[in-house]
């Protein structure tokens, strides 16, 4: 896989957090800022992420940069243990699409634990959202602790499900020794740009020269 040139980044965090509904939105920032990315969405036994995406960005996004991989197991073997079918997936696509600059890994919805493999991702995304309840921060876990950047989505229902905002953003950055934590809410793109630029900064500093 030609791939020394594509910066990869993975998304990963609890079913239902918003970790399709996150990508969908990257996507047009990325390419409005002049990249070319493509999309490896995860399900244990079907290709509805991928299908979900492609009908999302129709008209943003050449459905043939989207690709489906069915695990078929858990999804920690598929993106932490052994990223084989990843990686494959990833290489067919690039093949087709040498162009694409930025490759976007969605985990198949999983627990506190995810974590990707360094071979799959050079800059790890981990989402949460407020329906999940304030105290999913202080549960720890690698995915939030040890993330490159914690996302806190579904900002816009927290009153809804008695989630103080406040609070959860507060332990967030406490169990995260300081580390980036960025609140969104990707269905009217609040906080995203944000995220777009924390991970394009990260790629800017792995691709500067060595001084």
């Amino acid at each position: 896989m030609e791939s020394e040139n594509v910066f990869k980044i993975g998304v990963g965090g609890p079913v239902g957090s918003g970790k399709t509904a996150l990508i969908e939105a990257l996507v047009p920032v990325l390419t409005s800022r002049g990249h070319r990315p493509g999309v490896i969405t995860n399900d244990i036994y079907t290709q509805e992420d991928a299908e979900h995406v492609r009908r999302t960005l129709a008209g943003t996004l050449d459905p043939e940069r989207v690709v489906g991989v069915e695990t078929g197991s858990c999804p920690h073997t598929a993106v932490r243990d052994d990223p084989t079918m990843n990686l494959a997936a990833a290489a067919d696509l690039l093949d087709r699409c040498p162009d694409i600059d930025v490759l976007l890994f969605e985990s198949g919805g999983d627990n506190l634990t995810l974590t990707f493999s360094p071979l799959l991702a050079d800059v790890y995304v981990f989402v949460l959202d407020t329906a999940e309840g304030e105290k999913m921060p202080r549960k720890r876990g690698p995915g939030t602790t040890d993330s490159d950047l914690l996302v806190i989505n579904k900002i816009d229902i927290a009153k809804y499900v008695r989630t103080d905002l406040t609070v959860m953003e507060r332990d967030a950055w406490d169990v995260r020794d300081g580390r980036t934590v960025i609140l969104t809410d990707c269905l009217t793109g609040t906080g995203v740009t944000d995220v777009a630029d924390f991970v394009l900064k990260r790629r800017e500093e792995m691709c500067s020269p060595a001084p």
